[in-house]
């Protein structure tokens, strides 16, 4: 038989197209509330994560803020303390008398926890080895005494009073008396003075600047003449602007680090314009590998020949 001409049924046509006209419809509602459903979702997320991080960064700033600076001590009590809160424990039980004075600012500027750590953990990586510390204080006497007994500390120290105890350390602790020329208020005029005058160029050596007012050229010769594994600069005080400030410290601090192996210098007291300026003008960003609270730690390469200090 010849087949049959075949006419669709409308009815199950529409029967075909209905599920599927549905199911397309049902999609977009549901992709269209899915994307609501995202879109607070991920605002929800967001402001977690915001509150999480303001938590966490209020946190941070209240334990950073308690953290309690170490008081100086009695020279016998340096070897006892290996950390600044066996310092304070130390000493705690001891009475001082009261002067009816406000603290002095190298008790206020006194190494954290952290900042000590920091300080220690280096000095422990390069001992036995050679340290020329700007500054007199019993932190850095008791890193030398513990930890750099087999090499060589020297201390420069302008304060009259802390010189009165050089005699008491130990031989392979050396305090040296330096004076300085230079006063915090002349800060800015001899930053300019040294971006001018060619005399200044890290290339120049110490002994052969006499044109250089930042130059520090009247130190012992054996300053000059030792290859220093770590330079601290805590010193001098730079309390007020009549004060001798620390430009002369920093910069000579990173001519002698040029003329040593690679070399530490850590700077305290980054968070006052001076020791931030000239730390970065002399010792460079590009130099800066660690910092803990106001204490940074520049690694300084040999560039005897260089005419500049940075790269950048």
């Amino acid at each position: 038989m010849p087949p049959q001409n075949y006419s669709p049924n409308p009815h199950f046509s529409l029967v075909l197209t209905t599920p599927l006209q549905l199911k397309t419809k049902t999609g977009w509602k549901y992709s269209q509330a899915m994307g609501v459903t995202n879109k607070k979702s991920i605002a929800a997320l967001v402001s977690v994560l915001i509150t999480v991080s303001l938590l966490r960064l209020l946190w941070i700033t209240i334990r950073t803020s308690t953290n309690t600076p170490i008081t100086s001590m009695p020279p016998a009590l340096v070897i006892a303390c290996s950390s600044p809160r066996d310092c304070n424990k130390t000493t705690q039980h001891r009475k001082r008398p009261s002067t009816g004075q406000p603290p002095s600012f190298s008790n206020a500027s006194a190494l954290t926890d952290k900042e000590y750590h920091l300080l220690s953990h280096l000095i422990s990586q390069r001992a036995p080895c050679n340290i020329l510390v700007f500054g007199l204080e019993h932190q850095y006497l008791a890193v030398a005494s513990l930890l750099n007994a087999g090499g060589t500390t020297i201390f420069l120290e302008d304060n009259p009073t802390k010189l009165g105890n050089a005699d008491t350390h130990p031989k392979y602790i050396q305090v040296k008396e330096v004076r300085y020329k230079t006063y915090a208020k002349e800060a800015y005029k001899l930053l300019k003075h040294a971006r001018k005058n060619p005399g200044c160029a890290p290339n120049s050596g110490l002994h052969d600047m006499p044109r250089c007012r930042l130059a520090l050229t009247e130190l012992p010769e054996e300053v000059y003449k030792t290859k220093w594994d770590v330079v601290i600069v805590d010193g001098p005080s730079g309390e007020g602007p009549e004060s001798p400030g620390r430009m002369a410290a920093i910069y000579t601090a990173s001519i002698l680090a040029r003329t040593g192996n690679m070399t530490n210098v850590m700077v305290h007291d980054v968070d006052r314009m001076i020791e931030k300026w000239f730390s970065w003008e002399f010792l460079c960003d590009e130099n800066l590998i660690s910092s803990k609270g106001r204490f940074w730690n520049f690694h300084i390469a040999k560039e005897v020949n260089s005419t500049r200090f940075c790269t950048t």
